[in-house]
């Protein structure tokens, strides 16, 4: 497993500053560089980043999936840059996708990704990202990492932290707040501190243009959807607390949202963990490649924080400010609150036990 250069199936990648030129110019008529008016980053020529990556080479892609293809790139200054060759794109307005782009671009938080600026010229619409250094989530989840993760049960808690946070920005400290439409493991890049950074937020917005795109790939990847979305085909940032509610149980178990190749009852991650907990076997549901256990009452607060956000109710889940307060918070929480909630499929009296004792108010 390579821990620097590969990412997964659908991430830009990447730890570094804005590293670009001094500018770049925009669109195919443009002869030199110029300041981007929309005030926070960077227009980038197709020459520049034809360059940087050595010409768009399959050596130098480091990540392949529906939103496009991610190549790894060094700009004149020596800065590292990931490139994110945008796919289903063709219909998309220049004008209009400048706008969007600022949306993503003027986002700022240091669990986030930071995209440093943009290309478009002819058919190409091309994103500039920071360069993240140590891989994605589901890599060191899921890889090839030996017996005992390296993923030690501190690194996981500050992984989860992290991304409540970013995702907690994204909602509540932007306006127009951003739903990130595509939360998953894959989209979760560390850096060499194991800090983690929120990546491929606001695309599905950006390329909302391609209908039948938007509907089977950006708003969602199977196992990580909210069950609403089956109904209403529509996700918000109620959504992503679902999202974030799985990727937590991955996190915790190391297992795959949904995997066909575990037995019947443990094919789906978030139903066989509310049996396991409904049980009173939570520690079982630990990864078994974690170094050490964690303590009784830190499990169970984390577990619970999981469940509430996996409610089948998208209205009694909570909002990830009041996530964080929740991972936070020092006040013990009791089996038994995890066990009603189990048994009862978030029924709101076991809800609001839970969130009395560690005094979090109701979403």
């Amino acid at each position: 497993m390579e821990h620097g250069m590969v990412f997964s199936s659908e991430e830009s990648r990447g730890p570094t500053s804005a590293g670009a030129t001094d500018t770049a110019s925009l669109g195919s008529g443009s002869t030199g560089p110029e300041v981007s008016h929309l005030g926070w980053g960077k227009w980038y020529t197709l020459r520049e980043l034809e360059l940087a990556t050595n010409g768009l080479c399959e050596e130098n892609v480091i990540g392949e999936g529906g939103y496009g293809i991610v190549f790894i790139g060094v700009l004149t200054d020596g800065a590292k840059v990931a490139v994110k060759n945008l796919l289903n794109n063709r219909g998309q307005a220049e004008k209009e996708f400048k706008v969007e782009v600022e949306a993503i671009g003027r986002a700022r938080h240091k669990n986030l990704v930071r995209l440093h600026g943009y290309c478009v010229e002819g058919a190409y619409r091309m994103l500039v990202y920071e360069y993240v250094d140590n891989g994605n989530l589901e890599q060191w989840l899921h890889g090839d990492v030996g017996d005992v993760s390296p993923l030690t049960w501190d690194i996981r808690m500050n992984i989860i932290l992290g991304t409540a946070k970013g995702l907690a920005y994204l909602h509540e400290g932007l306006e127009p707040k951003v739903v990130h439409r595509d939360v998953k493991s894959s989209n979760i890049l560390l850096d060499r501190q194991w800090n983690p950074k929120v990546s491929d937020f606001g695309l599905a917005k950006l390329l909302r243009s391609e209908r039948t795109y938007v509907t089977t790939r950006v708003m969602g990847t199977f196992g990580y959807v909210a069950p609403e979305y089956a109904c209403t085909g529509m996700l918000n940032e109620k959504s992503d607390v679902y999202s974030f509610g799985v990727l937590i149980m991955e996190i915790i178990s190391g297992r795959s949202p949904v995997d066909y190749s575990r037995p019947q009852g443990e094919v789906n991650l978030v139903e066989w963990l509310k049996i396991m907990v409904g049980d009173r076997k939570s520690k079982e549901v630990v990864d078994p490649k974690l170094p050490e256990m964690p303590a009784s009452k830190a499990l169970k607060r984390v577990l619970l924080v999981a469940l509430r956000c996996v409610d089948p109710d998208a209205t009694k889940r909570p909002k990830m400010g009041h996530v964080i307060h929740m991972l936070e918070s020092d006040d013990l929480l009791f089996h038994d609150d995890c066990l009603l909630f189990c048994r009862n499929g978030g029924m709101q009296e076991s809800i609001q036990m839970a969130s009395k004792r560690i005094a979090m108010p109701q979403s």
